[in-house]
């Protein structure tokens, strides 16, 4: 089976992130976006999937420190903000991506509302 991977991270100026992925697709990801969607413990209550991190915490300025790969299938991102215990695996990360056509694409996948028979 074909698996989409990063090709190329890179962190931008105004500090967010660059993924070109192996499928010709890229995605620029704000960092509060990514700060606000971390999936680790700290951030995702572990029972409920409750999210711990309210995104008025989130600095305005946030920036990723430093990325680094974790293994063959994540980054792993230190923020500005202190927070380094999250990791982004790449299905995840492809599937947060921000771009128009990514949302608009999500958005047709979710149910119209109740059923009715």
């Amino acid at each position: 089976m074909f698996e989409v991977r990063p090709v190329e991270i890179e962190k931008r100026e105004d500090g967010s992130i660059r993924v070109a992925w192996s499928n010709g697709h890229e995605g620029i990801y704000p960092a509060a976006y990514l700060r606000e969607n971390c999936h680790c413990a700290s951030c995702i209550e572990e029972w409920t999937g409750r999210k711990m991190i309210e995104p008025e915490a989130i600095p305005n300025d946030i920036r990723p420190l430093r990325i680094s790969a974790v293994g063959q299938y994540a980054i792993h991102i230190e923020w500005s903000d202190g927070h380094s215990t999250g990791i982004y695996a790449f299905d995840l990360l492809r599937s947060l991506c921000p771009c128009p056509s990514c949302v608009s694409e999500r958005a047709a996948r979710l149910p119209d509302g109740p059923q009715r028979p």
